[in-house]
């Protein structure tokens, strides 16, 4: 078995330990951000562990209300600057724990005194001994070059941390009712997603849309998708495609739409219908077959009774449909070419 599906396969092992693991260290981090005041979350991250900051982002203003910035890492690396960050609890994502730019932010806050975070796979990481605190996804070692495991347990951590801040006990039980249904995903999906992988193997591209607590899995699929099957892929949030993107749709063109049953169920169906209006090959990724209409192709995943936890299995169909595309394709997604499993951004 490669590496990809190997790990794909761990999620759920994964999943079960990855929250009781880190709440000692969540509740130190909440107690002490509320007793400075902490007002606002500065996420710093690249490429999949930003993804998963995006998710976190829509968790913490909705469950807290506490408005989230995605850093730019090259302001400080790059141009100098210096950002006064002491009011912020700052947080660093990264697998391997070495990004150097995500490193130099957490460096820059930690001198104005800001409370910071680093969120690894990697306890002896120059990220995890920077950080006054260390969430660890500690979910093994991670060898694909694709990530996969490390960001559903990323995702789950930093909903673990939204939910303890907010005091949302339903929230915090809904991660921990995800193995089993990240489970049954591995279990009654994999036959329907090797065969719709066969349909599809010749796409020169897709697009992803999203809105939403969904919009970080537009992203993460097109990532995982166009990494290890070298296909153009693009994610979109669902309300910026119609302001212009749509344009580029064609008559046969394969887009995901992303509609769990929830907030964003509307917006799904108005932009799937503008896709049918001009011939598109829309397939839409739900928990509730009532999403996609006559005319689309319903990809319906086990439902975890919550809109907020729908991405991490959301994502598991992205991660075994690019796993799969690999093996119809005759790819080994083992070795991608010019991408390395860390990547150092300075």
């Amino acid at each position: 078995m490669i590496n990809l599906e190997k790990e794909i396969r761990e999620q759920p092992a994964a999943l079960a330990k990855v929250v009781d693991l880190n709440l000692p260290v969540i509740r130190q981090i909440v107690e002490k951000a509320k007793a400075a005041g902490v007002k606002n979350i500065y996420f710093a991250a690249r490429g999949t562990s930003d993804h998963a900051c995006v998710y976190a982002q829509y968790l913490f203003g909705i469950f807290a209300g506490i408005p989230c910035a995605l850093g730019t890492p090259s302001v400080f690396t790059k141009y100098g600057a210096h950002v006064d960050l002491s009011d912020n609890l700052v947080i660093g994502v990264s697998q391997s724990g070495k990004a150097e730019d995500v490193l130099a932010v957490l460096e820059s806050a930690k001198k104005d005194g800001a409370i910071t975070v680093a969120l690894t796979n990697n306890e002896d990481s120059p990220m995890a001994k920077c950080a006054e605190f260390h969430l660890f996804c500690g979910c093994g070692h991670e060898a694909s070059i694709a990530a996969t495991k490390t960001f559903t347990s990323q995702m789950t951590t930093l909903g673990a941390l939204a939910a303890v801040w907010a005091g949302n006990d339903d929230l915090l039980a809904a991660f921990r009712a995800l193995p089993e249904k990240a489970q049954e995903m591995l279990d009654t999906k994999y036959d329907e997603i090797m065969a719709f992988a066969s349909k599809y193997q010749n796409i020169p591209g897709a697009i992803l849309l999203g809105r939403g607590i969904s919009y970080c899995i537009a992203l993460e699929g097109a990532l995982k998708m166009l990494e290890t099957n070298k296909l153009k892929m693009k994610g979109y949030p669902t309300s910026d495609f119609h302001h212009g993107p749509i344009a580029q749709v064609k008559p046969g063109d394969l887009v995901f739409v992303l509609s769990p049953k929830g907030a964003t169920s509307g917006d799904s169906k108005d932009i799937i219908a503008k896709l049918q209006n001009v011939e598109a090959d829309v397939v839409v990724v739900t928990d509730d077959a009532s999403e996609a209409p006559e005319g689309t192709t319903a990809v319906v995943l086990p439902a975890t009774g919550c809109e907020f936890t729908f991405p991490q299995i959301a994502v598991m169909f992205f991660q075994l449909l690019a796993c799969c595309m690999t093996i119809v394709r005759g790819i080994d997604p083992d070795l991608a070419g010019v991408i390395n499993k860390i990547t150092i951004t300075k």
